[in-house]
């Protein structure tokens, strides 16, 4: 029998980020979830190394890998439609568990049981969870700061408002990477050398 998890993972490349803004480098949930997987590997590296938290970096980069793997039935809805209200909010929420099914659904049975806490979100490790969602914030703030650095307005009140969540969420970790990693995006390659 063949099954077609992997080549439908495949076609993350195929489905752009920020729909509705005007970009100077489209960006696909294939990149954005490579990103999100350094940066939640950062921030659980830095917990553990700073505040002795002893959760696993690796598995919290595995999780990130695949947070938006079900966007590639979905495809990627605006976060200001998607939290438009409640009504669509928690639509948009069945949705996605409906998708992350039918990705599974893909799987042999022999593999299912691995890939099951990284697709459906439901049943993913909650103290892990928290460093992919700020890896996922901090990756559309990245996004944000480097549209802005060149020249792009229309990123402007997006960076505010994600730095507000950013900042509203308290994590330790996060602070530190925001502090001393943060400021690097602001940089030009010269200026990184």
């Amino acid at each position: 029998m063949n099954y077609n998890f992997f080549a439908m993972l495949s076609r993350m490349r195929y489905i752009n980020r920020w729909g509705l803004m005007n970009n100077t480098k489209e960006e696909n949930i294939s990149e954005h979830s490579h990103e999100v997987a350094l940066l939640a590997h950062a921030l659980v590296t830095i917990a553990n190394e700073k505040f002795s938290a002893g959760l696993s970096a690796d598995r919290a980069a595995v999780m990130a890998v695949f947070h938006d793997a079900s966007e590639t039935i979905t495809g990627d809805m605006p976060t200001p439609i998607k939290y438009y209200d409640d009504e669509i909010k928690n639509a948009y929420q069945r949705i996605e568990q409906v998708s992350e099914q039918r990705l599974l659904s893909m799987l042999p049975d022999y593999l299912r049981a691995t890939y099951e806490p990284l697709i459906d979100s439901s049943k993913a490790d909650e103290q892990l969870r928290v460093y992919v969602k700020a890896a996922d914030k901090l990756s559309a703030l990245i996004k944000c700061i480097c549209e802005i650095r060149m020249g792009n307005t229309e990123f402007v009140k997006a960076e505010r408002t994600i730095r507000d969540s950013l900042s509203n969420m308290r994590l330790p970790a996060l602070e530190v990477f925001m502090e001393e990693f943060l400021p690097a995006y602001e940089l030009t390659l010269d200026e990184l050398e």
